[in-house]
């Protein structure tokens, strides 16, 4: 019988940067050079349950006491690129997002009132050590966000649909393989085309949401080695979708289509691409208050 994962879902995509070794200092260099090598590397399972494991105890760990030294690691054109996990960073950051979400209620609920000032007040002496330190992983919850898509084309959709894993096969202990839709281009081809469609929308339309929120990825990303790779992989959210959704999902196809019409003046043409992405992950998000 397939094993059975005990790990909640977190329904969350991620927008990731691997940089070259090269772009890291000494020894940071050496560690993550060291790293590469192991015959194993952890993978986005593994850093969900280590997240998930600070939750369970009474009061739960906020952010975890100490850095993680691990990392994401792939190879482009031979070149290893690492991509850090930062996770005492990005759940500061986290922390940050939750406190201005949530009802101050359901939030002392989530995270009493005194480890979320323990939290805090660290941060605020590790940031003033660190003032330049940013995370190479985002992630957003219930959605994608459609300004990231902006950084890809149909073409770098990468889609493996899920399927019973052989025993012994890749799959976790003989376990059903889960689906998987994710993206990767390189970073001049990310930072070309934010570029041209910021300017596009802002020779079209006032500023507002979408291009706010385009000049802050295009701050991201000017943070990081140009010969890096940019990762969108869809996450815990393939568990929210089915496959034939999966499947028909061509939402960076939505959005080019969409900016290339507003360049060529059709606003129609342009109000109804970007129209069909809106509603899909619309229809996403709203699953979120779904009993």
């Amino acid at each position: 019988m397939p094993a059975v994962s005990l790990v909640p879902v977190p329904y969350a995509s991620y927008l990731r940067v691997y940089e070259p070794l090269a772009a890291f200092p000494e020894p940071e260099r050496g560690h993550w050079r060291r790293y590469a090598t192991r015959d194993r590397t952890p993978g986005a399972q593994d850093e969900l349950r280590r997240s998930l494991a600070d939750l369970l105890p009474t009061p739960p760990v906020a952010v975890p006491v100490h850095e993680s030294g691990d990392a994401f690691v792939t190879e482009v054109d031979g070149v290893v690129c690492v991509c850090p996990w930062r996770t005492r960073l990005r759940g500061w950051l986290a922390l940050e997002e939750l406190t201005r979400t949530l009802p101050p209620q359901l939030l002392d609920a989530v995270l009493p009132e005194v480890v979320r000032g323990q939290a805090e007040a660290d941060y605020a002496r590790w940031r003033d050590r660190n003032p330049d330190a940013r995370p190479w992983i985002r992630t957003a919850v219930w959605q994608v966000p459609v300004r990231w898509f902006t950084l890809f084309s149909d073409e770098e959709r990468d889609y493996e649909p899920g399927e019973p894993a052989e025993s012994g096969g890749p799959g976790e202990a003989g376990g059903p393989r889960t689906p998987s839709l994710r993206y990767r281009t390189p970073m001049v081809e990310a930072r070309r085309r934010l570029a041209r469609s910021l300017k596009t929308l802002r020779d079209a339309v006032d500023d507002g949401p979408m291009t706010e929120g385009l000049v802050d990825v295009g701050r991201w990303l000017e943070e990081f080695h140009p010969r890096s790779l940019v990762e969108l992989d869809y996450g815990g959210l393939v568990h929210a979708l089915s496959g034939a959704q999966l499947a028909e999902d061509r939402s960076a196809a939505d959005l080019t289509a969409a900016i290339a019409a507003l360049r060529a003046g059709d606003g129609e043409l342009a109000g109804q691409a970007y129209g069909r992405l809106s509603e899909r992950w619309r229809a996403v998000r709203d699953r979120q208050f779904a009993n």
